[in-house]
């Protein structure tokens, strides 16, 4: 019989691939992992995604698809020594799958050994990560690896988890459970199934009398009590994550080193923290203080270089200084407008005058005709065209109201309303 005490997550933990929920785009019978492990064929690979999305529990079933041995480590706790050991065992375990947890933790040493054993053959490496890999794992690792994105489940695919623990589970289904309202359960679980899961079998756990009735009061009333047992698996570290760039975004510098302590004392990396800096000093300061993404990135390698404790002091200043900085997402909001359009017009040619003519054929074609070289003309600007015909007058970049934003709204006010006609 099923021990009790195992929690809900690990106990209708999905079997075969086929109880998968959600991540159709790579399971799917056409979709082009479905098919690779169809024909017995498992390379090398990276699932990038949120926490609670399965990641674990898919490189368990693509091993055991493909009848490989299954190793599963985490980045937190396996050193190099270790690592090298396991590697050493490859030939004798016929190439097993090697799951790694958080593999953004390990350090290049770490990966060195990996990418050895990696092109060898020793083993097939599986690395699950919430990190951006391109930023996190070393180029020729990642050159040997396929990345896959594991995405957030959707609300349809969160109510299946639902249903299936409440009649699926060896416990939950003996029970007389009423699903009222889910509202509460799928905002606090986030597209996190693991979450999703825990929360489900936390408020259960409170009602004693049956039949019982789950509806968003006691779903939030349940959270707010047990904190603790809700978060079994530290996914209060992604809102705690949350409140700190809230905090420098709203511009709290206590706040900020607030949540900052609470994250170092958690364990967190460093270079996180310093990595979502460098992030917010982008997308909330941008050229309201251009200075801010400076300080960010030499943040962000100063932390690299010295480590904790001694980078406490480098987080601690950049923090204070970007949630006292003036505040702007105006280049945030404009490059996302960009791609936007240039999604639903990349079929409009570059104008002739913009084009390059390294050639005479080009020449004599009209590239790069009537172009005006803005180095020729008083303070170095001349009005022409530089958008096609048809975005002719489109605006992607809109100046906030800050000091230095509002100068350069100014100056190029002076520059493209002066009678131009090309910019309104």
């Amino acid at each position: 019989m099923m021990n009790p005490a195992i929690p809900l997550p690990e106990r209708i933990r999905p079997r075969q691939l086929s109880e998968v929920i959600g991540q159709q785009h790579l399971l799917s019978e056409q979709a082009p992992l479905r098919k690779m492990i169809d024909q017995g064929n498992l390379p090398s690979m990276i699932f990038w995604g949120p926490p609670g999305v399965g990641k674990t529990t898919l490189a368990l079933l693509l091993a055991e698809a493909v009848d490989r041995p299954f190793i599963s480590l985490s980045a937190i706790s396996t050193g190099v020594k270790e690592l090298r050991e396991l590697i050493g065992q490859g030939g004798e375990l016929s190439t097993p799958v090697v799951f790694i947890d958080e593999i953004h933790r390990f350090n290049k040493s770490q990966q060195d050994a990996l990418l050895a054993a990696v092109e060898k053959g020793k083993i097939t490496l599986i690395g699950a990560t919430t990190e951006n890999p391109s930023f996190e794992v070393n180029s020729a690792l990642l050159s040997r690896c396929q990345v896959y994105v594991l995405k957030s489940l959707t609300v349809e695919e969160q109510l299946q988890v639902i249903q299936r623990a409440l009649t699926q589970d060896v416990f939950l289904k003996e029970k007389i459970i009423e699903l009222k309202q889910t509202d509460a359960l799928l905002q606090l679980a986030a597209g996190d199934a693991r979450k999703l899961l825990n929360l489900l079998e936390l408020v259960i756990s409170t009602q004693a009398v049956e039949p019982i009735i789950i509806d968003n009061d006691l779903v939030i009333n349940s959270a707010q009590q047990n904190i603790a047992r809700y978060d079994k698996s530290g996914e209060q570290h992604y809102d705690i994550v949350s409140a700190f760039i809230k905090s420098m975004r709203g511009s709290d510098p206590d706040a900020a080193l607030y949540w900052m302590a609470r994250m170092i004392k958690g364990g967190e990396d460093p270079v996180f923290i310093a990595r979502r800096m460098l992030i917010l000093a982008s997308e909330d300061i941008g050229n309201a203080n251009p200075n801010a993404l400076l300080l960010a990135g030499e943040c962000f390698g100063a932390v690299q270089a010295i480590g904790y404790p001694e980078c406490r002091i480098i987080l601690g200043q950049t923090a204070v200084y970007l949630a006292t900085s003036a505040k702007s997402n105006s280049t945030y909001l404009a490059i996302d407008a960009a791609l936007a359009a240039a999604e639903k017009t990349a079929h409009l040619p570059v104008p002739l005058h913009l084009r390059n003519a390294p050639t005479k054929m080009m020449k004599q074609q009209g590239y790069g005709a009537g172009y005006k070289y803005a180095h020729d003309f008083p303070n170095h600007f001349v009005p022409q065209t530089y958008l096609p015909p048809e975005l002719q007058g489109k605006r992607f970049y809109s100046p906030a109201q800050n000091a230095r934003e509002q100068e350069t709204a100014r100056l190029q006010d002076s520059r493209w309303q002066g009678g131009t006609g090309l910019k309104k």
